[in-house]
This record gives structure tokens, sequence and C-alpha cells, in this order.
């Protein structure tokens, strides 16, 4: 059911021009250990400006927004949520810095089915995990470490620090702290 949905994201977003990548628990089963997820994550490589655009392939996804009115939710939260008929529900993420765009030119090509869909790469999925912070999250970033252990840990050291820089956070430690952990449970 994800597969069918993923596979026709990508192909009306391709076909409307906007750069996206899959992030959340989609990415995470690429690239950790399998969970249940209920729900796409999608970032996409425009702003709130693309609204009317985003909406018109979103329509041709044959999906329904979930908020209304639409416009003053998506100003406010940067986030586009609709679901398709059975009810499977789709987070349509604006970009709006220059790490989520540099991100989406990063992302990586997956091959499902005859199609590729577009995906965060595992450092970016760590990162956005690490941002998140919620205890299932940094599970994910367990996993992702464990499995990857030669994904680029310079990379996200840099994206992490940047991100405690401007944000006042404590991103960089935690993920040195997981980091530590996984290496010990190798």
């Amino acid at each position: 059911m994800f597969q069918k949905l993923l596979l026709k994201i990508a192909a009306r977003l391709d076909k409307s021009g906007i750069p996206y990548m899959v992030i959340g628990g989609q990415a995470v089963l690429l690239y950790g250990e399998p969970r249940l997820t209920k729900d796409i994550d999608i970032t996409l490589g425009v702003g709130v400006e693309d609204l009317e655009k985003v909406l018109r392939a979103v329509g041709g996804m044959k999906l329904k927004a979930l908020v209304d009115p639409v416009e003053d939710f998506v100003q406010k939260t940067m986030v586009l949520p609709a679901a398709d008929s059975s009810g499977l529900k789709v987070d349509f993420v604006f970009s709006f810095s220059p790490y989520e765009r540099q991100a989406i030119g990063r992302a990586v090509k997956v091959r499902l089915g005859k199609s590729r869909v577009s995906f965060a790469s595992q450092e970016d999925v760590i990162i956005h995990k690490i941002i998140a912070g919620r205890a299932r999250d940094l599970e994910d970033v367990k996993s992702i470490i464990l499995k990857n252990p030669g994904y680029d840990k310079k990379y996200v050291r840099k994206w992490l620090k940047e991100f405690d820089e401007s944000l006042g956070e404590d991103f960089f430690q935690l993920f040195q702290k997981i980091n530590g952990k996984s290496k010990r449970r190798i």
C-alpha cells in the first residue's frame, strides 16, 4: 500500500517539477531496522510561495488536504497534511533553509518496481531524526548507525553543530552520545 502511494507521489512531483525527498519512517525502512510507520513524510524543494503548484500536484495524486483553511495552516507550520482515500496520511514539508535544499540535492534515487523514488541520504535522515529528538527517532538513529557504519560522520557533525549555533540546542552532543553507544554495541 505504501509503495504504491510512494510511486504515485514520486511520479506526480517529478511531472510537476517539484524536487523532493522521502524522510521519516519510510526512509528509516531503507537504512535502519524495519518498524511500523503510519504515514509518509516528504520534504519539498519549494517554499510556501509555491503552495498552489503543490496543491495542484496533490490533487493530481488524488490526495485530500486535511486542514482548512490550507493557506493559513501551511503558512504557520510549513506542512501540508494530506491523505488518500484509504486514510494513508502524507505530510508535505515545505523547505526554507539552505540545509534542506542541499539535503534534497543529496537525495538518493531508489528503485521501487520500475520507477525511482528520491529518499533522503542516510546522513540526512540521521540529522532529521536527531533534531526531532523523540525516543522513537533516537532509536531510529541508533539502528541506522549500526547498519551503516561507513556513513559520512563529518557531514552529520557539521550540520548538527550549525543547528546548535543557530537554534541554541545541543544536537551535536546528543549525536556524539548515540554514536558512542552504537559503537560499543557493534
